[in-house]
């Protein structure tokens, strides 16, 4: 009889700090009460990326950061982005509710119809695990896009 050696993984979570453009360290702990507060957080982050980036700030029930995660990193105008990854670490970072954002490389903050759709999906998916999204942030040129601003969320 043979028998298969089954090799396990642990699943491990490593952060590091991750800094602003002036080697500052982005702030845990800051509460996002308004979008102009989250998108000044990614924009401190996103601005300046050469390629698409899609990231999200996991929060506590009190809306205070507790995590930052880089989602997916793409090209100068796209990026593939999948419900499972954003919420992957959403749950391992014990999150109550999150902030979706990408940067436009082109500085206009516009949301594509892909953005939208997109938008409407993590909702979707955060209502049925429990963790709602809070808004999707399109960051530009020292401008940004609210979904929840623009009454689209």
């Amino acid at each position: 009889m043979q028998t298969d050696t089954t090799t396990l993984r642990e699943l491990t979570v490593r952060y590091s700090v991750k800094k602003d453009g002036e080697d500052r360290p982005v702030v845990v702990g800051c509460e996002l009460s308004r979008p102009w507060d989250a998108a000044a957080a990614f924009m401190a982050l996103l601005q300046d990326e050469p390629a698409e980036v899609f990231a999200i700030l996991c929060l506590t029930t009190k809306h205070r950061v507790i995590a930052f995660h880089e989602v997916s990193r793409g090209a100068l105008d796209s990026t593939v982005v999948h419900p499972r990854e954003v919420f992957k670490a959403a749950l391992l970072a014990n999150s109550a509710a999150i902030i979706a954002a990408h940067n436009h490389p082109s500085g206009d903050p516009t949301p594509s119809p892909d953005d939208a759709d997109l938008t409407k999906r993590l909702a979707a998916a955060g209502e049925l695990l429990g963790i709602p999204l809070l808004d999707h942030i399109v960051i530009g040129d020292g401008r940004y896009y609210s979904f929840k601003e623009a009454g689209r969320l």
